[in-house]
């Protein structure tokens, strides 16, 4: 019988430990998952995206008299956008356990934010694996949403009732 040795080398098997596995995240499909912060982020980043790629066409073939063309280049961009959002849609609806049919709801007004506050499942549901981690730049362009909405917020009440105190001033200033 050997001596038990404190300074011998571990015997576990580590190399055998599963690794969670993860399924990549497709944009325009409508199987897989994607979680909040991913889908908060992708609603954002396509948005601005088409957003600007539709402008800048629209200014180049307005500013050439060919605003009925440009028109229909706008309608076009944003009707990919629509189709882009419904997908992204059913796969967060697919994150927590849920039938793509619920992407109905994002016509009704702030019902929609449920697809933000809902968590997704954990491990493997019945549409699939779990996405894959965020990265910090999905967590940064989620961030910027609440950030710009809450700055947008505060300049919409701020600078009508600064533009309203600098009149009283000047009203008193010249009495």
């Amino acid at each position: 019988m050997e001596a038990a040795n404190p300074y011998r080398a571990p015997k576990a098997a580590v190399g055998d430990l599963d690794e969670q596995e993860y399924q990549p995240v497709r944009t325009f499909s409508a199987s897989g998952r994607i979680g909040r912060a991913r889908y908060i982020a992708y609603s954002i980043g396509w948005t601005v995206l088409v957003g600007a790629i539709a402008g800048g066409v629209a200014a180049v073939l307005g500013g050439t008299g060919l605003a009925p063309v440009a028109f229909i280049a706008m309608f076009a961009a944003y009707a990919a956008l629509f189709v882009i959002q419904i997908l992204l849609t059913i796969q967060r609806s697919h994150d927590f356990n849920t039938s793509g049919w619920l992407c109905l709801l994002i016509f009704i007004p702030l019902v929609n934010l449920l697809f933000w506050f809902i968590p997704g499942t954990p491990d493997s549901n019945r549409y699939g694996a779990p996405p894959p981690p965020n990265t910090m730049g999905t967590i940064v362009i989620a961030l910027i949403l609440p950030v710009v909405f809450v700055v947008g917020i505060a300049a919409a009440i701020a600078i009508p009732a600064y533009q309203h105190y600098v009149e009283r001033a000047r009203a008193v200033q010249h009495n």
